[in-house]
This record gives structure tokens, sequence and C-alpha cells, in this order.
């Protein structure tokens, strides 16, 4: 557990600040108790950091620690929403306190789409993705929750209503670790097991470590799981021509999606690789914006867009992502890395998407559960996503459905910061 010194920064939106966005007509004070009451009073940022045991590897890098950025935004009347942010959190922490945050005080807490354009506006001269994105997205999915809870309605039910009660989990786990190769598949192997064993009839490894090491990890995880649905995700690692080769060794394995396959930089290749392989492809954790996934979906090279909702631009434009995604006859699958707070808002994204192209027995959506060591995941909520045996139960609750252990999440705090109206 962690116990580093909690350090607070507290900031107040000046009264007649040039740079504050103000609100359209229809948002003024005028319109009512009932908008005053919802109006934004404070919103807070908690950077919250856990040292891990045993690190783990990808083929990028190695984690030591586990760290996030929770927002939290208050209403006039006292309701509050949680939101979380995938990526840099000391970036994300100085983005929302210094830019977004005074730009939305006293504003109506209710028009998620106005408040997204506002902050979008206020940023696109210069930040059209990227880190302020991602600050958004933290933002927006808190702003999801607190309409929730103040409609007392789930945010499944806010997208729309529900196709699906219960969402499969598919186990992401299966990381490397500093250890000889062999000895490495085999304990691979006995995590995807373990796995099985618990319920999961879904699971995702690693590749990309390098090309021999790969094809055996491939052929011994079919070996053991004869049966296991499984996908494979490099975190972009092979140029062209090593993803052709294991491509095909996954198509011949029978995975169900190879995921990040090249770099997000060449999207034009995306659809060089699938021309060669019959592994669908899956990508868009590192996409962000309608706008950045028409470029990529277009390419015809993508089977399955992955936007995380915790960085793509949040729940509001998760959800115009997957109409543009549905208009192209492409599923939205979205990646989850994170806390309760990403997880829940993926599991009402999934519960309120149609599979293209429909039909009676439609295959159920898929929800990435993340099952490395994360005690800001498992420790810190009082009401979690519920799950069983690799199955999700959609939360019914209002807003995202869990609730946040405020007393237990202060000693994982690094700093926190406030701004009020």
């Amino acid at each position: 557990m962690n116990t580093q010194h909690l350090s607070t920064a507290m900031f107040s939106a000046p009264a007649n600040s040039a740079d504050r966005v103000h609100a359209p007509a229809h948002q003024s004070s005028s319109s009512g108790d009932k908008q005053s009451a919802t109006r934004i009073v404070a919103i807070r940022t908690y950077h919250l950091r856990d040292h891990l045991e045993v690190p783990f590897g990808f083929s990028q890098w190695f984690y030591s620690t586990r760290n996030t950025l929770w927002v939290e935004i208050v209403a006039a009347d006292g309701t509050t929403g949680w939101g979380e942010c995938y990526g840099p959190s000391e970036v994300y922490q100085a983005a929302i306190t210094n830019f977004y945050a005074p730009r939305l005080m006293n504003q109506n807490a209710m028009a998620t789409d106005v408040l997204w354009h506002t902050m979008w506006r206020a940023s696109l001269d210069f930040a059209r993705g990227g880190v302020m994105m991602g600050a958004m997205s933290g933002i927006d999915m808190a702003l999801w929750d607190l309409r929730g809870k103040i409609l007392g309605q789930s945010v499944s039910d806010l997208m729309g209503g529900r196709y699906f009660d219960e969402i499969p989990c598919y186990a992401t786990g299966m990381y490397f670790k500093e250890m000889p190769e062999e000895e490495l598949i085999a304990s691979i192997v006995d995590e995807a097991c373990r796995y099985e064993s618990q319920g999961f009839q879904a699971l995702k490894i690693k590749v990309g470590k390098n090309i021999a090491f790969d094809i055996r990890q491939i052929e011994a995880m079919r070996a053991a799981l004869p049966k296991m649905t499984m996908m494979a995700d490099s975190n972009h690692a092979y140029d062209l021509s090593e993803a052709i080769k294991i491509g095909r060794v996954l198509s011949e394995h029978d995975f169900a999606w190879f995921e990040e396959p090249l770099s997000p930089e060449f999207e034009q290749q995306f659809r060089q690789l699938q021309d060669k392989v019959d592994v669908p492809i899956a990508t868009g954790e590192c996409e962000q914006t309608r706008y950045g996934f028409q470029r990529l979906l277009s390419t015809g090279g993508v089977q399955i867009a992955q936007p995380d909702l915790a960085y793509c631009g949040g729940p509001s434009e998760a959800l115009k992502i997957r109409n543009l995604a549905s208009s192209m006859g492409i599923n939205v699958v979205p990646h989850c890395w994170g806390t309760m707070l990403n997880l829940a808002a993926a599991t009402h994204f999934l519960a309120s998407g149609y599979r293209e192209p429909g039909r009676k027995e439609a295959a159920a959506p898929l929800l990435e559960y993340d099952r490395t060591e994360n005690a800001l995941r498992d420790e810190l909520f009082e009401i979690p996503v519920e799950i069983d045996k690799g199955i999700a139960k959609v939360p019914t609750g209002p807003g995202l459905g869990v609730k946040v252990n405020q007393d237990a999440m202060k000693s994982f705090v690094v700093s926190s910061t406030e701004v009020k109206a």
C-alpha cells in the first residue's frame, strides 16, 4: 500500500475571468431552481498510486506502479460524480485544474454535450487530441455519473437502455516477467489455466516480446486450452512483415482477434495487413474522438474498434464513435484499463450497444477485465462492478453504479486539487 504524503492545491475560479467560457442563454440562472441545483460548484482531482509487489511488462516497458487520476465533480445540491483518466496522471491533473475546471464552474452539470463542446472549443486550436482529450474524458465520465445520480438512472439507461443485463468478460493478463523464456511460457500458460478454472471463457495474451517467443507462446496456449476463446495484443510492437507472420500464426490457432498489431502512426498498413491474414484486426486504444476514428476506420483494415472511455473523449464521444463505426458495419469493444470507474463505464457502454449486423442469436459483447495486481481497482470501492465466474452484472444503481470508498483511498493519494466556484 502506498502511504505517500497527501498534498493539496486549492483553486477558485475568478469571478470575472476573461478566459471563462460563459454558458449559452438557455443555461442562465433564470432557468429556475432546478438548474441552479445542478450547477457545478467544485471539481476535484486525485492522483492515486500503488506500488506493485512484482513488476510486469509488455512489448514496450515494465510497470512497477499503478497510477490513475480520478475526477470528482460536485453540483450545488451536493450530488457528486466520479470519472477516471487513462494515461499520465500528473499531466491530466494540471490540465483539469488549470484549464478545464475554471471554465466549467457554475455551468449546468446536466448539459453533458454542451459542456463537452465547451471544453473542445476552448482547446481546439492547440489540442485536438492527446493529453487534453484524456483530461476531458475523465471530466465527461464524471458528468455522466453525476447526471445519472441526479436523475436516478444508470448510465446505460441514459445511453438508451440495455440490450444485456450481464456481459461476459475476457481476462487480460499473461504479461511478461523477468525470467527465462521457457519458464515464462510455462508461467503464462499456468496463469491462463487459472482463469479458465475461475470461469472465464475468453482471455487475451500479450505478444510482441520477440517473434520466436511469440510463436512458441501462441502454440503453447492453444495446446493447453483448445476450446478457450483467445485474443492477442502486441501493443503496436510489429512492423508490417512481422505482423503478417504473427497474424497467420494466430489465424492458424483460431484466435478471435489480433490487437494493436501495428503502430497507430501507420493507419494505411492496417488494410495491407488485413488483406493478408484471416484473424480480425482490433485497434483504437491510442485513438481519440469521432474524427480520429473516422480516419482510422476508413482504411478498411480494422474490424473491431477499441476506444477507451477514459481516453477517447469520454462516454459522450464514445457514443459518437460507436455510431460512426456502426455506419461502417464495425462493432466497438472498448479497451478498458484502470479502476472500477472505467470498468463500470465500459460495462454500461457495452450493455447499451447494438451488435452489427443484428440477428436473433447475436454474439454477446466482451468486456475487458484486467487481472493484473491493482489495489486501486480492487480495494477502493464500497460498491464495485459485480463479476462472478467471468460474467459482469451491469450495474443498475444511479450513474455508473459503483461507489468510491473515500476513506480507503486516502493512503493512495499522491496529490489532490480542488477548483471551486
